[in-house]
């Protein structure tokens, strides 16, 4: 029999799992980042060489999705990931208008300047970078903001360039291919120059290409053929994964490689689900997540 208590009891019930549902997609944007693992050996990979990299992507600095001191805070826990190299794959800026506040350039690459290890830190751009600097946009020949930014606290950041790096005496190739997006009007356009890049390879050691968006990994030829592993960011895994369902993809290579671990064309390519969010602030089934990537 119902009795009044009952029905209160239900609708408050139903009230709260409505309020739950409604809640969760702004809860798992703040939610503790998740450390996801890969282990691989990349074709022409150097037998020995054991190099254990850390990837950051799409930090999306801004109050109150990203703050400084939540940047800081992840910054400490991939400082205690015992990392050989740092990466960082590009979108620093905000992308996404519902904010409390920006985020200076100086204060987002200070909290990023924390991060640590024996092989350095490394940067590229992301679209984002370049799409909220409108001096770039207008005269896209000298640096933008954030690249200034980063080279202000000793980031190397790359854009269509490779530098030479060795761990235990062993060589390995790093190179930063520059956005494929970077420049906005009818027709998006990008900054990249792959054989620009990949003809500062100049011997038979293997190589890692950091590229903002996966779209590149269908392009390769064997020019590259140093490259064994690409890393991009750029996706957000979908910000939205229902069961695999992603409604929403930030471009034709996002859609087919959304997040994680791919092997194709005899290359590997690991796309990064990052930690902001880009036009809404919400994630649904694709929690952040700091990259620690094992090779060799």
């Amino acid at each position: 029999m119902l009795t009044r208590r009952t029905l209160i009891k239900g609708a408050l019930t139903a009230a709260a799992g409505l309020l739950a549902l409604v809640a969760y997609p702004f809860v798992e944007v703040m939610a503790q980042q998740r450390i996801t693992r890969h282990a691989l050996r990349p074709n022409g990979w150097t037998p020995g060489l054991k190099l254990r990299i850390v990837a950051l992507a799409d930090v999306h600095a801004c109050n109150p999705w990203m703050t400084i001191d939540r940047i800081r805070q992840i910054c400490a826990t991939a400082n205690g990931l015992d990392a050989d190299i740092i990466l960082l794959l590009g979108d620093y800026v905000a992308a996404t208008d519902m904010v409390t506040d920006h985020v200076a350039p100086a204060e987002w690459a200070s909290a990023l300047a924390t991060l640590k290890a024996p092989l350095g830190v490394h940067a590229i751009l992301g679209n984002h970078d370049y799409w909220h600097d409108d001096t770039f946009q207008q005269y896209p020949q000298g640096p933008s903001l954030a690249h200034e930014a980063l080279k202000s606290v000793g980031i190397a950041t790359y854009v269509n360039q490779a530098a030479r790096l060795e761990k235990d005496g062993k060589p390995f190739w790093l190179a930063g291919l520059g956005d494929q997006m970077a420049l906005r009007g009818r027709r998006l356009a990008g900054l990249d120059d792959l054989p620009k890049t990949v003809s500062q390879i100049t011997d038979t050691a293997p190589a890692i290409l950091m590229a903002h968006e996966p779209d590149i990994f269908t392009q390769m030829d064997d020019a590259s053929k140093n490259i064994g592993l690409v890393l991009s960011g750029h996706t957000h895994g979908g910000q939205i994964n229902i069961f695999g369902w992603r409604p929403v993809a930030a471009s034709a290579g996002s859609r087919r490689y959304p997040a994680g671990h791919y092997r194709e064309f005899g290359r590997d390519l690991i796309v990064s689900r990052g930690l902001g969010c880009s036009v809404l602030p919400i994630r649904i089934g694709s929690r952040p997540e700091i990259n620690v990537i094992e090779l060799g």
